[in-house]
């Protein structure tokens, strides 16, 4: 049974870790705030080219000459996974969803005979995959001193797999990052941005009107996916620093909680053994006194 200095210097240690906690998710309150509206202002964007895209790459997708990014090399032997997770850690499970489905990924293609190549954008993705896919890992990309993510990182990071894609590197890359809903939910998520694929246009009133382009379709379509591929990364960079944030939040709560609970079972066992420690002073004082 710990004494009680021992009692008492765990109470004063959880209290010191509860302040910690309490600090750091004010913080992450804090900055939850922009990172949603950054999030939440960049998804009209990237949904809007997505409806340009695929209604412009309907007509040119089994055209001889339609772009590689669209069409894909003909092949699906070579994958690239990108998987985007943060910098830090203490955000309960936002990290290992996403590396999660990634891993999983990977060992189903792995199993079918394929090749996975890994590009891991912050620190807590490539640290943890370092360990199982040491080998795949061609590239390794953070952003852990930049204060404030914007569309330079998509840029460098969409600049790097257009240049490995260029090169024939790979076949098909995927994109792997968390989307915001809430606080408490944070969705891990799977998208293919090589070659593209758009969410399928409903049929409207606007479909039936025809466009003329100037220049071609062709020509629009090979200026728009290489800056689409950096739109969808950018979205996935800012999506992912709210689930950040809002999972940290919501895991320091949890933790200040989980802090206040021990400190009152500490408290209450330190009381009993004092209790019972000043009984059986006392008891001994009298024992002695009826002794004399």
């Amino acid at each position: 049974m710990p004494s009680l200095k021992d009692l008492k210097n765990r109470i004063a240690s959880v209290k010191a870790t509860q302040k910690i906690t309490k600090a750091m998710k004010m913080v992450a309150a804090a900055k939850l705030r922009r990172a949603q509206e950054a999030a939440e202002a960049a998804r009209p964007y990237a949904e809007r080219m997505n409806k340009v895209l695929a209604s412009l790459s309907a007509a040119n997708a089994g055209n001889a000459g339609a772009p590689l990014l669209l069409s894909g090399t003909g092949k699906d032997q070579v994958h690239l996974l990108v998987v985007a997770t943060g910098e830090r850690g203490l955000a309960g499970g936002f990290n290992s969803s996403i590396i999660r489905m990634a891993r999983d990924h990977a060992l189903k293609l792995i199993a079918q005979g394929k090749t996975v190549k890994i590009l891991t954008v912050g620190r807590k993705g490539n640290d943890v995959l370092r360990r199982s896919f040491k080998d795949n890992i061609v590239h390794y990309i953070t952003f852990r001193e930049v204060k404030q993510l914007g569309f330079v990182q998509a840029d460098e990071v969409a600049g790097k797999v257009l240049d490995m894609f260029n090169a024939g590197e790979f076949d098909v890359a995927t994109l792997f990052f968390a989307r915001f809903q809430s606080v408490i939910s944070q969705v891990a998520t799977a998208q293919q941005i090589i070659p593209a694929k758009f969410e399928v246009v409903e049929p409207s009133e606007a479909s039936s009107v025809h466009y003329e382009y100037e220049p071609s379709e062709e020509e629009i379509l090979e200026d728009l996916l290489p800056k689409n591929i950096a739109v969808q990364i950018f979205r996935a960079l800012l999506e992912n620093n709210a689930s950040f944030y809002g999972a940290q939040m919501s895991a320091m709560d949890n933790a200040t909680r989980n802090a206040g609970d021990m400190i009152n079972k500490l408290t209450l066992s330190y009381n009993r053994q004092r209790q019972a420690q000043i009984t059986k002073e006392l008891i001994e004082i009298i024992s002695g006194a009826e002794a004399l």
